[in-house]
């Protein structure tokens, strides 16, 4: 299941028959083209690599910005073994056999061993419990590579040690000069005479993707036939038959990415469910992971709806469960639904301002006292100091209510959550204006 690349091998496994992505892999890091962020001098990964002293680490980007081929070259930079898993086909066995041999380099030849595995989002809990004293101990170094935010998708153990780095989809810079690259380096396309009527939309459909890049610049090279003097004129027309479809101005990696989620929650927040849905269509036109949508969607339905329909973060979260059950084409018709329900919802926004103004006091007034009546008293010593003695058991009174203070002393008369007249939220109002008054007597 592995893949173990030495200097030589990595300069020779090149074939003519290979994709042209595969063909013009960058060789060293000189070659590499993208993520100045990490890899220009004084960079992150840069200045690590310089020091010769690398750790685990996780990928974290969309596809076909460089992530295996980054791997590989950093393994050829510090002269580790590498091998190479994909998370949909290998399991545990595949792991433990290749910590077995890593344990080998360490001990008897001191050197270190690099697993890259693909798509680490798709490894359960069991096969990234198995890597993890491993990559404690420095036995492997994991570098991983994933689509997904890690934070939903690894586990908080193995997060924990590794340094996420976010690699970015390439823009019209990086992009043009893989074109240029595999133009004047590639053995297979310099034997023809080639060209590019339309780069930048070659580069449009490509989303950001330079092995999507070089696969639909290598398909309209086979659907064109050459002119009379020779040349491959590649047209537009001949681009969208090359990647099998009409362009849909929707970058899921760029600008339009950005713009069109936010017109969508703009739309569910302003209770307007017709362009909720009509965003929605245009995110899942483009390509959009479905996933993404309803993430956004759980947070909506907190952030702008909260108390004024509680019931609305619930369906929220069974979406996000629903759509990663059955995938597309079905988690349109959930993400509809969901969409439609939270624009028609009444809205809320009071539990984000609490939250934030929460936060701000406490940083303001870090470590204000706990009142001495709602204390925990586990030790006879905190229960003779008084820990807890005052607190008034709320289920012991009329109306389950009782009058006591439960914030810190300069903060006993704040008010975080302030309810709306909205929805549920006019009687969580009224109720706690009737308790509050209380507190007054």
């Amino acid at each position: 299941m592995s893949d173990l690349f030495s200097k030589e091998e990595l300069r020779n496994v090149r074939s003519p028959a290979a994709p042209l992505a595969e063909r013009i892999r960058p060789k060293t890091l000189e070659e590499y083209v993208g993520q100045d962020h990490l890899i220009q001098p004084g960079k992150p990964l840069r200045l690590m690599l310089e020091h010769g002293e690398i750790s685990s680490m996780i990928f974290w980007g969309p596809p076909g910005v460089g992530k295996t081929t980054l791997a590989r070259l950093i393994a050829n930079h510090v002269e580790a073994e590498f091998h190479q898993l994909n998370a949909v086909a290998a399991g545990v066995k595949d792991v433990r056999e290749i910590i077995s041999r890593a344990e080998k380099n360490l001990s008897h030849l001191n050197k270190r061993t690099i697993l890259f595995i693909d798509e680490i989002h798709r490894f359960n809990k069991a096969q990234q419990d198995a890597l993890l004293h491993s990559v404690e101990d420095g036995t492997i170094t994991l570098i991983g590579a994933t689509t997904e935010n890690p934070s939903f998708e690894v586990i908080s153990p193995l997060l924990s040690r590794c340094q996420v780095y976010v690699l970015e989809p390439l823009g019209k810079e990086p992009l043009n000069k893989i074109i240029d690259h595999a133009l004047i380096n590639d053995s297979v396309l310099l034997k023809r005479k080639i060209e590019i009527v339309d780069r930048e939309f070659l580069m449009l459909l490509s989303g950001g993707d330079a092995r999507k890049l070089l696969n639909g610049l290598e398909n309209s090279i086979r659907l064109t036939k050459p002119n009379v003097d020779g040349y491959v004129t590649i047209t537009k027309q001949k681009i969208e038959e090359a990647f099998q479809r009409k362009f849909t101005l929707y970058d899921k990696d760029g600008e339009q990415h950005y713009d069109i989620i936010s017109a969508f929650i703009k739309s569910v927040r302003g209770s307007d469910p017709d362009a909720a849905i009509y965003w929605i269509a245009r995110m899942l036109d483009g390509g959009e992971d479905p996933k993404f949508i309803a993430r956004r969607m759980i947070v909506l339905a907190s952030e702008d709806i909260g108390n004024a329909d509680a019931y609305a973060l619930t369906l929220a979260t069974s979406c996000f469960t629903a759509i990663d059950y059955i995938g597309m084409p079905e988690a349109r018709i959930v993400l509809a639904q969901t969409a439609a329900y939270l624009a028609s919802a009444p809205k809320s926004n009071a539990s984000y301002l609490a939250i934030d103004q929460a936060l701000s006091d406490v940083h303001n007034l870090p470590n204000l006292p706990v009142p001495l009546a709602i204390r925990n008293a586990p030790t006879k010593l905190m229960d003779e100091l008084g820990y807890g003695k005052e607190y008034k058991y709320s289920h012991d009174f009329p109306g389950h209510f009782i009058e006591q203070q439960f914030l810190p002393d300069n903060l006993k008369d704040k008010l975080y959550y302030k309810p709306t007249d909205l929805g549920r939220e006019k009687d969580i109002r009224e109720r706690l204006n009737r308790w509050w008054k209380k507190k007054q007597r």
